[in-house]
């Protein structure tokens, strides 16, 4: 049975419109509430969530619809205020509640948001349980009686928690005393708390994207626009910078000469470090990991799987085999042994720890991985085109293929947050992937400006 409103990352869209209305929003929260009290059958008292979100002006409004849906339910409701996505999954946990929620349309901009759940074990919701949430979204709004109706209040410690938890991923042997670290926080959900976790454990820090206003969450900052930390890194001489997303799962990191590294070549670098103490029996990955990255792994005989794009599908496959270590090149990075969830300051850790035990730099670290040129172009889809079928199309990634000549590979893929199919192509030669991947998105772009061919398809 195929979702409604859920994606590969909750309810997610532009606010002011559907979904991500404030009616809808409240609905959801009932739902939700509804589905998890039915499952929550031994609890004595009312079910409770925790409710934390990103900085976006438009988390006020939502968080106080979810409020009114949740207690409409019977469930109690802790706030916790801007936290990132991570840090709500650990608090979930740690405060034995039925569910924690977060508001947060992660690297999108200021005027989208979304609504993510997590389970009680601190990992995203079962796709059965968000099936059952949408099919109850499908029947009438109700309210309990007074006396059965939630409440809510504000946990107060919930930065100081979360950071003392990341603290306690690194460790107790080593510090980051002499270290010159540039943070850029995306103007996002870690303003407040990522510089203070490598501060405290010795670190010099040079803040970047820590003054949010509402508006400029991921403005030309943060892991997907990581320009603003590499500028800082150089102007300041620093060791290394750490760029997260808006809601604090995604790392990217860059050295000291202002070279970046993507999720692939940090999950690298942990798993190379990881297997010199204990076994690494795989690494999950998805379809977008690089060739070059599955390549260097397979040199130290350490598979690399590969799972649909979104990192749930990474856990759930990481589950399924009994790894530790996962992720995507676009930065979310699992480390089972450490936390339930991708969390872009506890991969940092991973990665500065490894660096500080084997006294290496980035670079030197990375130095035997050689990655594949990629070229990623994302296309805006017209509603309703049916690209999967399209004979154009098709031929053209035929003849991409036949280009690479066995040495790449093509991959089409929709965007399961945005109306956007991704065009990827992967190969050893740079010029011939940049070539074939533009030549593909001439002929999407054709498709979908002409009717004839959408109907000759």
């Amino acid at each position: 049975m195929s979702r409604k409103y859920f994606g590969t990352d909750g309810v997610r869209g532009r606010v002011g419109k559907a979904p991500i209305t404030p009616d809808f929003v409240m609905r959801l929260g009932y739902a939700a509430g509804i589905v998890l009290a039915a499952d929550d059958a031994h609890a004595v008292e009312h079910p409770a969530v925790l409710i934390g979100k990103d900085t976006r002006i438009s988390g006020y409004m939502l968080e106080a619809a979810l409020e009114a849906g949740f207690a409409a339910a019977g469930v109690d409701v802790m706030l916790c205020g801007p936290m990132p996505t991570p840090a709500v999954a650990y608090l979930t946990r740690a405060l034995r509640l039925q569910a924690g929620v977060v508001i947060s349309a992660s690297h999108n901009p200021y005027d989208d948001n979304g609504i993510k759940f997590f389970s009680a074990q601190g990992t995203k919701l079962p796709d059965a349980v968000e099936l059952a949430i949408e099919a109850q979204l499908e029947q009438p709004m109700r309210c309990m009686e007074s006396a059965r109706l939630g409440k809510a209040r504000r946990v107060d410690d919930a930065a100081g928690r979360y950071i003392e938890f990341c603290k306690s991923t690194f460790p107790n042997d080593l510090d980051l005393r002499g270290m010159k670290i540039v943070v850029d926080s995306a103007h996002g959900a870690a303003y407040h708390v990522a510089s203070k976790v490598f501060h405290e454990l010795g670190a010099e820090i040079v803040g970047v994207g820590d003054t949010p206003n509402g508006l400029n969450i991921n403005d030309n900052v943060g892991a997907t626009t990581p320009q603003a930390m590499r500028d800082a890194v150089l102007s300041s001489k620093a060791d290394c910078g750490i760029a997260l997303d808006g809601d604090g799962d995604r790392l990217v990191m860059v050295d000291a000469a202002g070279e970046i590294y993507d999720g692939d070549r940090l999950l690298y670098l942990i798993a190379r470090h990881r297997m010199h103490s204990a076994p690494v029996s795989g690494v999950g990955g998805t379809l977008m990991s690089n060739l070059g990255f599955e390549h260097a792994l397979a040199r130290f005989n350490i598979p690399l799987g590969r799972a649909k794009v979104g990192d749930r599908y990474v856990l759930e496959m990481m589950q399924e085999h009994g790894w530790m270590l996962g992720g995507e090149n676009s930065g979310h990075i699992i480390c089972l042994d450490r936390h339930t969830t991708g969390d872009g300051i506890v991969a940092a850790l991973q990665v500065l720890s490894a660096l500080r035990a084997r006294k290496e730099s980035l670079k030197e670290a990375c130095a035997d991985l050689v990655l594949y040129p990629q070229k990623l172009i994302n296309i805006r889809l017209s509603a309703g085109f049916d690209w999967a079928h399209d004979a154009g199309i098709q031929a053209a990634v035929e003849s991409a293929e036949a280009s690479l000549a066995g040495t790449g590979r093509v991959l089409l893929r929709p965007s399961g947050t945005e109306p956007l199919l991704r065009v990827m192509v992967e190969g050893r030669d740079a010029a011939v992937v940049t070539q074939q991947a533009e030549a593909i998105a001439a002929v999407i772009r054709q498709a979908m400006e002409s009717p004839a061919l959408d109907k000759q398809a």
